[in-house]
């Protein structure tokens, strides 16, 4: 069991993370996807840019599809899933099945066979899924899940992929994640996008503040802080807990966001949820910390 203080810490990191989804919808109100994605990671790129340390030449490929994945292709789907969902719970919930997808691909990719419990888990978590999109509030708008769990697989895959970076801090590999994806984004931006100053200049504070919030809180702090209780306890103790971070995203919905899930969404969200924990258990407990994943946004 954690101590009282690093058990504050972890609550505050699902805050942060659960935060994110209502700080994000709200902003996405007025700017589109993609833009959001690139003000978030620009933000980001300001405070970190004394991480932006040169790495090794032979991992500077894999670095790029790390952060391409991590950063402009999970969170720009990311954040279109939420900008159509007009819900924060079942894009909170659904997201949280990059885990059985990450295992799935690190069986692929690098030949670890999931253990028994590990592939009950993984069907678990994916019959959860397919129960939460029958739910009416998800039936509304089915393109949000879809969008979801693509957001999720470049997750997964980027997830995957970092674990063959050996030796880079968190802070290293959030400032060349958004120095990467920034780009691309920008110029998704350009031609998807109506492009205007008037977009900016009538952004207001809350708009702004999303955005902060989004780079800042969830982002710097939120991973700051597990940055620092992996160096302290093992990951196993610490990945289960994270799942704290829809729990709190779903009651944010529900009492600030006007989201009514239905039983469908419940049930299925309570199925994922059970089978992340099975996996997150079992992959945790063969990792070292320097190789833990993340489980917000």
């Amino acid at each position: 069991m954690l101590p009282p203080r690093d058990l504050l810490l972890v609550t505050l990191i699902c805050l942060a993370w659960a935060g994110n989804f209502l700080a994000s919808a709200a902003a996405l109100k007025h700017f589109p996807p993609v833009v959001f994605t690139a003000l978030r990671l620009i933000v980001v790129l300001v405070f970190l840019l004394r991480w932006l340390k040169p790495v090794p030449v032979e991992m500077r490929t894999r670095l790029i599809v790390v952060a391409l994945c991590n950063g402009a292709l999970h969170f720009g789907f990311n954040f279109w899933a939420i900008a159509a969902a007009g819900d924060i719970s079942s894009v909170a919930i659904s997201l949280q099945s990059y885990i059985p997808m990450t295992a799935l691909l690190a069986w692929w990719l690098l030949g670890e066979r999931p253990t028994r419990s590990a592939a009950l888990g993984i069907a678990i978590a994916f019959s959860g899924v397919v129960l939460l999109g029958f739910d009416p509030l998800v039936l509304d708008a089915p393109k949000a899940l879809g969008l979801s769990l693509i957001a999720a697989a470049w997750l997964a895959l980027g997830t995957t992929l970092l674990r063959t970076l050996k030796g880079m801090h968190t802070f290293q590999l959030q400032a060349w994640t958004a120095a990467i994806s920034i780009p691309p984004l920008l110029v998704a931006a350009w031609f998807s996008a109506p492009m205007s100053w008037s977009l900016f200049a009538d952004a207001s504070w809350l708009d702004w503040s999303g955005v902060l919030y989004s780079a800042v809180a969830a982002s710097l702090v939120g991973h700051g802080l597990l940055f620092v209780l992996l160096q302290r306890h093992p990951v196993a103790q610490v990945t289960p807990m994270l799942l704290m971070t829809p729990v709190f995203a779903v009651g944010l919905g529900v009492l600030i966001w006007g989201d009514r899930p239905g039983p469908r969404l419940l049930i299925g969200g309570a199925l994922v949820l059970s089978g992340v924990l099975l996996v997150a258990i079992r992959g945790a407990l063969r990792k070292p910390p320097a190789q833990a994943t993340r489980l917000g946004i």
